[in-house]
């Protein structure tokens, strides 16, 4: 049984959903029998995609919409968009984000436009379409892609890790404040995906490593989660399983609880102890 939420002719809208995780689960609704709107900023993307998931459904259920997540007025006419033609809005998942890569001290730009993207694209995701969907009074999903990178925050990428901690908090936050609305049947969910091959992993290869998922195998697992009402989706991948991510995450917490330098399971003077934590039962 899947989640009462995604049912024939209920409505979702996934943005960045030309694309990766985004349109494999927009496939996967699609096949479910619901009603299918995908956003995002390619126009030829998003045209191509929205072919192949009419292939799979009438093309009456499929939406495709244009849309910058990052421009609050670009987020409100999709949800009026949609509630004008299909009613209004069952699934909402914001999946829409880009990692062009970050340094501490480069240009101001890049880092206003990874934040406005990954962070303040489901920040406007949830504000402007929360409201009508608890108005609904049915069950409903908001589904916010984080990840991995947002919990244990590595160097190398500042800005991403920077948006997609503020996305944890941000979900956390709403889930709060949605199981404390009256009469609300509506959840927050964080999807945290593990090592996918998509265009934003790619890094200009052609095949899948071995130990990359695929979009649709961290959809499925999506999936069953949400079923299973799981509020952090935490997925592993061909790498690297479940138990060493719960390792690096709290050795993370831990740089706070015991004082050490931020960090420091990168920090040479830890590297000994970091490898006997991950490892010992």
């Amino acid at each position: 049984m899947s989640h009462p939420a995604i049912v024939k002719d209920n409505v979702a809208v996934i943005t960045g959903g030309a694309a990766g995780i985004g349109f494999a689960a927009a496939a996967a609704f699609a096949r479910a029998g619901m009603k299918v709107c995908i956003a995002d900023v390619d126009e030829t993307r998003l045209a191509e995609a929205a072919t192949k998931l009419s292939s799979l459904t009438s093309a009456a259920n499929v939406m495709s919409s244009v849309v910058d997540v990052s421009r609050i007025e670009s987020v409100t006419e999709l949800e009026r968009a949609v509630r004008e033609q299909f009613g209004g809005t069952d699934v909402l998942m914001n999946n829409a984000g880009i990692q062009p890569g970050s340094t501490l001290f480069d240009a101001p730009d890049n880092w206003q436009r990874i934040i406005a993207v990954n962070m303040w694209g489901i920040i406007n995701g949830s504000r402007i379409f929360a409201p009508n969907m608890i108005a609904r009074g049915k069950y409903g999903l908001i589904i916010n892609t984080g990840s991995k990178q947002g919990i244990t925050t590595p160097p190398g990428d500042p800005a991403y890790n920077v948006s997609k901690a503020g996305v944890k908090a941000f979900t956390e936050a709403l889930q709060h404040e949605l199981r404390n609305t009256k009469d609300c049947r509506v959840t927050a969910h964080l999807l945290i995906p593990g090592f996918v091959f998509t265009g934003l992993t790619a890094k200009g290869r052609t095949e899948k490593p071995a130990g990359a998922w695929t979009p649709e195998q961290t959809v499925d697992f999506m999936l069953a989660r949400l079923e299973a009402g799981d509020f952090y989706i935490l997925c592993p991948d061909n790498d690297v399983p479940r138990a060493l991510d719960e390792k690096r995450m709290l050795w993370a917490a831990g740089d706070i609880v015991e004082n050490r330098p931020p960090l420091s399971r990168w920090h040479p003077d830890y590297a000994d102890a970091f490898a006997k934590f991950v490892t010992r039962e």
